[in-house]
């Protein structure tokens, strides 16, 4: 389709949401850039997979060419499974059975997803390219300026570029994010060890949550199997476009309080690391082998913090999406689908604009006015199951780790 360069879109942040929302505008003929201040595309870690709900599917279904979306399908593991609340024994407490249909919840790779919505943008997305402000003015009406000096003009302006949004002062002036207690301490290892698998065949299908006897501190891991490597994979449906070295693995996670992660290792990939081993030490050896497998440059630190919601948007034709507007601890698999919801929903309002005349700025305004309800839905969602699964709380913890699991066989023996 042939691009209109009379409505342009500048997108801060070249993560989920503001790739999916180029594509999107692309495959409507509007003229979209991306502006990404890290040098390159995959220079920094953001996550190992991501599952992927009925929101975030349709997100993509939505926005990507029909091939890209069944790239992102065949690529993924297989659809259903299991997410198992477990003692630190790994003894269930109690499962959560996920639907065994394609287009219900599939498990993907972040790299390779975010390598998929990259796919087809050529010369859309610049990297080294810091957005620190918008400024009106310029042939479009906005500018969106870079800490290296430079603008770009765009009729409008979002800010998809995460927690540490430099635009969100500006756009959102009385949202800053709240910090929480709670951090984690990321990882991945390899699936296979010696041509075996890590992960007891017992749970292969499973996501598990092992909560610890000492409150404030939990263990996650799932396995991740590629449905088709995504090198084949991307050979028959985007030639041409980066694909992946695929190989499975085990995403794990470390949860604990930011007090226990002195400040002088938060820095340094080998003390996290040492850090997980020595917290993770009265776990499951299934557990503690994960850990001592990992790869110790994959090692990410995480400190949770939860999104407040925007009472005044202060520049009308410019807005933000994401983790930017609606940060959010990782309970509940809501903060990357949340964001594709926001990237079609925000992509569908200004398709409609462009097509019937209706002003811009009230069609970014009904998008804000839509994706705030739904998305603080999911912050105080995954902040209540953050506390009741991590907090202090005398009876539910004992209950989770005391209880429930005397009422279930053992499933993983250790031994």
């Amino acid at each position: 389709m042939a691009v209109s360069t009379d409505f342009s879109v500048a997108i801060a942040g070249a993560g989920l949401s503001g790739l999916c929302l180029a594509q999107y505008l692309m495959r409507a003929g509007i003229d979209v850039h991306v502006y990404e201040r890290d040098p390159g595309p995959f220079v920094r870690r953001q996550g190992y997979r991501i599952i992927l709900d009925r929101y975030g599917l349709e997100a993509l279904r939505e926005s990507l060419p029909r091939q890209l979306y069944n790239l992102a399908l065949t690529t993924g593991d297989e659809p259903g499974g299991h997410l198992r609340f477990t003692d630190s024994r790994l003894r269930d407490a109690f499962t959560i059975t996920f639907k065994d249909e394609p287009h219900a919840t599939r498990q993907v790779d972040r790299l390779t997803l975010r390598s998929i919505l990259q796919s087809g943008l050529n010369g859309r997305i610049h990297y080294g390219k810091d957005a620190v402000a918008v400024e009106s003015g310029g042939p479009a009406g906005l500018r969106m300026r870079f800490s290296d000096g430079g603008a770009a003009a765009a009729t409008v302006v979002v800010g998809a570029d995460g927690v540490g949004s430099a635009l969100r002062a500006q756009l959102m002036p009385d949202a800053d994010p709240t910090n929480t207690p709670m951090a984690g301490i990321y990882g991945r290892s390899p699936l296979l060890r010696n041509g075996e698998s890590v992960i007891p065949d017992a749970l292969r299908t499973s996501g598990v949550l092992a909560i610890a006897d000492q409150p404030g501190r939990a263990f996650f891991f799932t396995p991740m199997r590629f449905g088709e490597s995504p090198p084949e994979a991307f050979a028959r449906l985007a030639p041409g476009s980066y694909a992946p070295t695929g190989y499975d693995y085990v995403m794990w996670g470390l949860l604990l309080r930011q007090e226990e992660v002195p400040l002088g290792v938060r820095g340094d990939l080998l003390a996290l690391w040492r850090l997980a081993s020595r917290t993770s030490a009265d776990f499951h050896p299934v557990i503690r082998r994960l850990v001592a497998t990992a790869e110790l440059d994959a090692t990410v630190l995480n400190l949770f913090a939860t999104g407040r919601r925007p009472r005044r948007w202060a520049v009308p034709r410019a807005t933000m999406m994401g983790d930017a507007v609606h940060v959010m601890p990782p309970f509940g698999a809501h903060g990357g689908n949340t964001a594709l919801r926001d990237a079609a929903l925000l992509g569908r309002r200004l398709v409609q604009a462009r097509t019937n005349g209706t002003p811009v700025e009230e069609a970014i305004a009904r998008y804000q006015d839509e994706m705030v309800p739904y998305a603080f839905r999911a912050v105080d969602t995954a902040a209540g199951l953050m506390r009741r699964l991590t907090g202090g709380a005398t009876a539910p913890h004992w209950v989770l780790t005391r209880v429930l699991p005397r009422l279930h066989r053992v499933t993983v023996p250790e031994a």
